[in-house]
């Protein structure tokens, strides 16, 4: 495809021929609404969904920067925040924020350590943070964004984090340690109790990471599965972030971050007295916030209720157990860790599973590939209740097709071989370069040998080359 510039348009298009313009655009996208994506998509059914957005519309063009303007809006994000307080054992004391997101959450959280730090440890000039290498990349941009040092430490053996790592890892600037509940790549939650006890003894910050899992381990526990403390009632935590808009089921754009009490909280926020326009203050890192999105988490919470999400996780837990059942009996694949939810993760010493992958993207079927080591990742949820018979038919069968197909599999790993070994004698940015002049085809499903290159290739300059190139290319206008 060659680059375009696509001018701005002189007339009007009626919304009919837009419409018809986007239903061609959308057959290139997942099928989520019949359960093929095993990620991205947090889907409470049809009814729940339909009541939410009425909701949505009622804010559709309101903007939250001006909270005397907009006081319906500030009730129902306090009431959210509140509900959301109580989740999590919180008592009156805790407070927090409607966000657009995890990781809008995440850097609130981080950008609050740090300025907590300024007054509480005005001799620190060089903040750091300690992290397990399963939290989530969010955490990354913090850091980068607001010039944090940060340690990363191995996992344990059941991939959560380890405690005695963690505690070496302490440095006389350290203001934050972080665990998550449970971290994104196998599921796996951190032993948040030691985590915070840690950080206590320490007198240091505790952010626990509940983007994927706050809304739904409190009705997993209260289900009978066996969870581990890891919200408010830990001694030691100080602040929580949680995504609504996944197993809060609320439309994209909604999380919160909470913290211990107001004085934390106070370090999140922005202000500035001496503008022309008047006094700016702004509780979180957008100015322009959507009306929409919080008065829709705040309708997801009310309209779905406790009683809805114990039976949405029950159910959602229950197709997981047979999605796992299913895994364990194919001889090939192995899950990592022992999850804590419905997030479920293997990798294959007997097959390449980047190849399996592909033969169940053509099948309809769409999730995410890991890498160190290479892994597939499905995470669960209520829509997929109705898919499962079918997905795990077509596990078996993909897998089957995959055990034939062991000369393209040696390939692949051939070139990802050689991929490493050229890396490793080239001058950097070789391989970048000679991967400039191809181009991402976000259709093509064969996409195994690209995923073992880049398995080869983690962590080096080129690869972070190709990456960059990658994203340049795919937002750029194409004809």
């Amino acid at each position: 495809m060659s680059k375009q510039q696509h001018t701005f348009p002189n007339k009007s298009t009626s919304v009919h021929e837009l419409l018809d313009t986007i239903k061609s655009k959308r057959t290139k996208d997942i099928d989520w609404r019949k359960g093929r994506a095993f990620c991205l998509i947090y889907h409470p059914g049809d009814e729940r969904e339909e009541g939410i957005k009425q909701i949505f519309n009622q804010y559709y063009a309101d903007n939250a920067l001006n909270p005397t303007a907009t006081p319906s809006i500030v009730e129902l994000e306090t009431e959210t925040v509140s509900m959301c307080a109580d989740l999590f054992h919180g008592d009156e004391q805790v407070c927090g924020n409607v966000t657009t997101g995890g990781t809008e959450s995440i850097l609130l959280a981080v950008k609050t350590a740090r300025d907590w730090a300024k007054q509480h440890r005005p001799h620190i000039t060089q903040p750091h943070v300690v992290i397990p290498e399963s939290a989530h990349p969010a955490f990354m941009k913090a850091f980068h964004y607001f010039n944090i040092d940060f340690t990363v430490t191995k996992t344990g053996k059941d991939f959560s984090a380890d405690i005695a790592a963690t505690e070496a890892a302490i440095a006389s600037n350290t203001i934050l340690l972080v665990g998550s509940a449970p971290a994104y790549p196998y599921g796996v939650m951190d032993p948040i109790v030691e985590i915070a006890a840690l950080a206590k003894r320490k007198n240091l910050l505790c952010h626990v990471d509940a983007c994927i899992g706050g809304f739904i381990l409190p009705f997993i526990k209260e289900a009978g599965y066996e969870i581990p403390p890891f919200d408010f009632e830990v001694d030691g935590v100080t602040s929580l972030s949680a995504d609504v808009h996944k197993y809060g089921y609320a439309p994209k754009g909604a999380s919160v971050v909470l913290y211990k009490n107001h004085e934390l909280r106070r370090f999140q926020f922005s202000l500035y007295t001496k503008w022309a326009g008047g006094i700016y203050g702004s509780p979180t890192m957008t100015g322009t916030r959507a009306g929409s999105n919080i008065a829709a988490a705040w309708g997801a919470l009310r309209s779905i209720g406790r009683e809805g999400y114990l039976e949405m996780a029950k159910t959602t837990m229950d197709t997981t157990e047979r999605i796992k059942k299913a895994i364990r009996s194919i001889d090939e694949l192995e899950i990592m860790g022992e999850t804590n939810m419905c997030i479920v993760a293997f990798k294959s010493s007997k097959i390449d599973v980047f190849m399996l992958a592909d033969v169940l993207n053509k099948k309809g079927w769409h999730f995410e590939r890991q890498q160190l080591p290479p892994t597939l990742h499905f995470t669960i949820n209520y829509i997929h209740k109705d898919v499962v018979d079918e997905f795990v038919d077509d596990l078996k069968t993909s897998v089957a097709e995959v055990r034939e197909k062991r000369l393209q599999q040696m390939g692949n790993k051939l070139q990802s071989s050689l991929v490493k070994g050229l890396s490793s004698l080239l001058p950097e940015g070789t391989i970048a370069k000679l991967q400039q002049n191809s181009k991402p085809d976000l259709d093509n499903e064969n996409k195994a040998a690209m995923y073992g290159m880049m398995g080869a290739l983690a962590g080096t300059g080129d690869l972070d080359k190709i990456v960059l190139d990658f994203l340049d290319t795919i937002y750029t206008a194409k004809s």
